[in-house]
């Protein structure tokens, strides 16, 4: 296995299908995000251009999770499951982090074109503490990133999403598991994120569309029932944390 850092190409992190098929796009998203080891980036950006509206693309965004989950069920017997889904104006620059949740999850967050400008960052510390032979808790314990010596160390690998757009409305999926590498109990291996405003305007939106998801055993409820997933998909209300954190 490589124990270097790996520079990924644009093909690899950046999706721009000029047709919105789902399984297609699904297959695509879930070999890039869903990496049971370092071969795959653990992240990717998919733009879905101006075409589509808020509503159309948060059900893109549901239908995409029910093909990963299928996928994810062929693949290992497991299902996919919403921990969480939430609208919200966010503009703040946060640093490297993981959103809280259980050991095998990754985000799919849909960002809705802005004038706020802003850029994304993915830093691979689940990478960085197996080449320091460590678990990422262990990492994260030890070389917490809120701090610079720890932030310094995952330096080499950090990737900025060069495909970020403001105009267009784009998914972008982050696995953000803390699970242990192993080569005989397979666990999804996790990134942290980071969002760098460089605008913040309180007369603007930045709207992100957020959800948490992860694996289940199959057959275990989804705890956002049906009716929590289409009021997702449906309201207009977008829970203005301004200056709030992600």
């Amino acid at each position: 296995m490589n124990t270097q850092p790996t520079a990924w190409s644009l093909d690899s992190i950046c999706l721009s299908p000029s047709v919105l098929d789902v399984e297609t796009i699904a297959s695509d998203i879930y070999a890039r995000t869903c990496r049971f080891d370092f071969n795959a980036p653990g992240f990717c950006t998919l733009n879905v251009g101006q075409s589509i509206d808020s509503v159309a693309f948060r059900q893109l965004m549901v239908d995409l999770k029910r093909a990963m989950a299928a996928i994810h069920e062929t693949t290992t017997g497991n299902t996919l499951a919403y921990h969480s889904a939430s609208r919200f104006d966010q503009q703040v620059t946060t640093r490297p982090h993981l959103d809280g949740g259980p050991d095998e999850c990754f985000l799919m967050l849909g960002y809705e074109p802005s004038d706020v400008e802003s850029e994304l960052e993915i830093l691979d510390y689940a990478k960085c503490a197996f080449d320091h032979r460590l678990t990422p808790k262990e990492f994260m314990a030890t070389h917490n990133p809120m701090f610079h010596s720890g932030y310094e160390m995952l330096r080499p690998y950090a990737t900025r999403i060069p495909c970020f757009s403001q105009t267009d409305f784009q998914i972008v999926c982050i696995n953000n598991s803390s699970a242990s590498f192993s080569h005989k109990k397979r666990a999804w291996q996790g990134t942290l994120h980071t969002a760098i405003i460089r605008t913040p305007d309180e007369s603007q939106l930045r709207v992100i569309n957020s959800t948490m998801i992860a694996s289940e055993i199959a057959g275990t409820s989804d705890p956002i029932t049906e009716s929590q997933q289409h009021e997702f998909v449906t309201t207009s209300t977008i829970h203005r944390q301004g200056y709030g954190n992600i």
